[in-house]
């Protein structure tokens, strides 16, 4: 007898004693879990669900939690001052041998439901949300007899504030920081902030420097990476 199952949006033949890696699910090794989206049924008597079929449900065992082959991803941009990136995942999965397959009664089972840590991680987060405030109550009506209220007498004007004098202006231009590569309006606003106007400013850092503004920006390596120091160089020669 062999089943298919959905999870983690894929589909898997199994039958007992099949072992299989699956997305990872909210379980520890040992525990023994069940599958109740069981999309066909094969054997004597097979069944096709509608889309599922009812009672029907996969049991196993969990053995470990294991990780997928690494996956690289490159990306590179073709631009003025080209830049490219590399990274690599590996997906974290559920390794589980499949102990039995039930044809019908999956909901007396007393067995745990396998489910994905991202819906278990919704599931305690909703949880754990606060109750819903009760509503205020409604005003009582006013009474017939009583006087209506007299309209207050509007207060006096107050005086408008004396207007704040205005910043000298600079006397040297900032330059547009965006010219750089992977600076865009809000990390330049970041750098201005930081005392940073000009490419000159940055075609002289120094190793100090640059460890600094990584950890005062949280930029992580990208001033060495996207070759800041170099373009501030060009740029600023250009200017001259």
């Amino acid at each position: 007898m062999f089943a298919v199952l959905k999870t983690g949006g894929k589909q898997y033949k199994v039958q007992a004693g099949d072992v299989l890696r699956v997305e990872r699910l909210a379980a520890d090794a040992g525990e023994k879990v069940q599958f109740n989206d069981i999309l066909m049924l094969g054997g004597d008597k097979p069944a096709l669900g509608t889309p599922l079929v009812k009672g029907a449900a996969v049991q196993a065992e969990v053995i470990d939690e294991i990780k997928a082959d690494k996956v690289t991803t490159f990306v590179k941009r073709r631009r003025k001052h080209s830049s490219k990136r590399t990274r690599g995942h590996r997906q974290k999965l559920t390794l589980l041998r499949v102990t039995d397959i039930l044809a019908s009664g999956a909901e007396k089972s007393g067995v745990k439901e396998a489910i994905g840590t991202a819906v278990a991680r919704i599931a305690a987060h909703n949880a754990g949300g606060e109750a819903a405030k009760p509503g205020k109550k409604a005003a009582a009506p006013a009474k017939k007899d009583a006087a209506p209220a007299k309209a207050e007498k509007p207060a006096a004007k107050a005086e408008k504030p004396a207007k704040a004098e205005k910043p000298a202006k600079a006397t040297t231009a900032a330059d547009d920081l965006k010219e750089l590569s992977g600076v865009g309006p809000a990390l330049e606003k970041k750098l201005n902030e930081a005392g940073v106007t000009s490419f000159a400013q940055i075609a002289a850092w120094t190793d100090a420097d640059v460890a600094e503004f990584d950890e005062k920006l949280s930029f992580k390596g990208r001033i060495e990476r996207e070759g800041w120091i170099e373009q501030a160089k060009t740029l600023a020669a250009e200017k001259e």
